[in-house]
């Protein structure tokens, strides 16, 4: 019999993972509900859909974590890095998508590929081993039946907390007598970034509302644990009045065209969300209000008063695995080997995270299944320390989502100078560093795949 892999979720880890696995001969069946049944975040049907932002954030590869993972990723062959090299709109720095033409582009190249089928059905139990290898990489919002099986496996050793979505603004609707085109620092193309400046007092008062505003309200039985990294502006709000002056509405780096004399004291930046350009996305603006109130305070900022809203905000609960004390180093289910986990819910937080895991995942399970031994990724690479975070079992209990990020490479203190003295290096030289010795790490590592 010819082992298969079957992967269940056709999300960026999912997809990913079925190319890696197609692309070494492997036949591979990929399972997915949609369109046939949607999650409350889904729109389509098509493979790898971003339901949040259109950012795969920094592209930098010489000074910024998740921009080295982007050239990991593409140095291994990545479909979804290669997919969105393809369709990707200006951003200034970071690395975003038309998300269409990005969803489309992926199932396309999925579907003509002669090694990948597919099932359109809601899995509801876990796979038996019937001697095919299986990879569940159904994502942060898998289907509550699936959900079931899961957690009556691993003795409901799960955890789960909440994800919001920024609303998206047509960018027709935008007032340019207030508002005006520049990227931070001017880094990239000035068209990049829509910016809307607040004064003081517009400030106050917006954020006076946004404490005020009615809220979705969670069931009794839920309690709300988001991720740093992804908070509702809402909920960074009711943190102190100056923090979101601090975070995604900080001026600095922005010059107001329409009145340069006078700085701003808030700025509200919109990125490009599509490739013609007509959408544009409210960013860092992941909110949790009910529709009504994100109408109307948003179109309290100045350039937005006569807004009209693509899409708007929404929340949607995540739920992740404690891979650290369930799964083994190549991603398998300790008590049953022959089901492998990807993507999001395996712990790892982000787009481009969620693929580097379902790539990993896609390259162990293809070695598995040809009788070839699976080498582990270093870990001062990028995707090495992102499989390091999974399996990661100091305290599991403490285990939460993450983003790539240097502090979860191995340190780099300093270098010997020519005279034989240490000098330590630090900042921006740190980081380069990093960076540097992951791409020669990892042109190692590839030679094996």
């Amino acid at each position: 019999m010819t082992i298969q892999a079957h992967i269940i979720g056709a999300g960026l880890a999912g997809s990913e993972a079925a190319w890696q696995l197609a692309q070494r001969g492997i036949k591979t069946v990929i399972h997915e509900m949609r369109p046939g049944k949607s999650s409350p975040a889904h729109k389509s049907g098509l493979c790898a859909e971003l339901v949040c932002s259109n950012s795969l954030r920094s592209d930098d590869y010489t000074n910024s974590a998740v921009g080295l993972l982007h050239q990991e990723m593409r140095l291994a062959g990545s479909l979804i890095m290669a997919c969105a090299d393809a369709t990707k709109v200006p951003a200034g720095g970071a690395l975003a998508v038309d998300r269409e033409g990005f969803a489309r582009t992926v199932t396309e190249k999925l579907r003509s590929h002669p090694n990948i089928s597919f099932v359109s059905e809601e899995v509801t139990t876990l796979p038996d081993d019937d001697g095919n290898k299986h990879i569940i990489a159904s994502g942060p919002l898998t289907s509550p039946g699936l959900i079931a099986a899961i957690l009556s496996e691993v003795n409901n050793q799960s955890l789960n907390f909440y994800d919001a979505i920024a609303p998206v603004v047509f960018k027709d609707s935008i007032d340019f007598n207030k508002a005006w085109f520049q990227s931070r620092y001017d880094k990239g193309d000035k068209f990049d970034y829509i910016n809307c400046p607040l004064s003081r007092d517009e400030y106050y008062n917006f954020v006076e509302e946004l404490l005020r505003a009615e809220k979705t309200e969670f069931h009794d039985f839920e309690k709300a644990e988001y991720f740093d990294g992804c908070l509702p502006i809402e909920v960074m709000a009711e943190r102190g009045i100056e923090t979101l002056v601090f975070g995604p509405m900080k001026p600095v780096g922005l010059t107001n065209p329409h009145h340069p004399e006078n700085k701003p004291y808030a700025v509200v930046q919109l990125r490009q969300d599509n490739k013609e350009d007509t959408l544009r996305n409210m960013v860092g603006f992941q909110t949790k209000l009910k529709y009504g109130e994100q109408k109307r305070i948003f179109r309290m900022i100045p350039g937005l008063e006569n807004a009209e809203f693509a899409r708007l905000g929404g929340i949607h609960k995540n739920t992740f695995i404690k891979s650290p004390l369930l799964l083994d180093s190549q991603l398998r289910l300790k008590t049953r080997p022959h089901i492998r986990f990807a993507g999001q819910i395996t712990g790892c937080e982000g787009y481009i995270e969620s693929a580097a895991v379902g790539l990993a995942c896609g390259y162990f399970t293809a070695c598995e299944i040809s009788g070839h031994q699976a080498v582990l990724p270093p870990e001062t690479t990028a995707i090495g320390a992102m499989l390091q975070h999974l399996r990661d079992d100091t305290n599991p209990d403490a285990f939460q989502p993450m983003n790539i990020n240097f502090g979860l490479f191995p340190a780099i203190q300093g270098e010997r100078t020519p005279n034989g003295k240490f000098r330590k290096i630090k900042g921006r030289e740190r980081k380069e560093a990093y960076c540097k010795r992951a791409l020669q790490d990892i042109q190692n590592w590839i030679k094996n795949l």
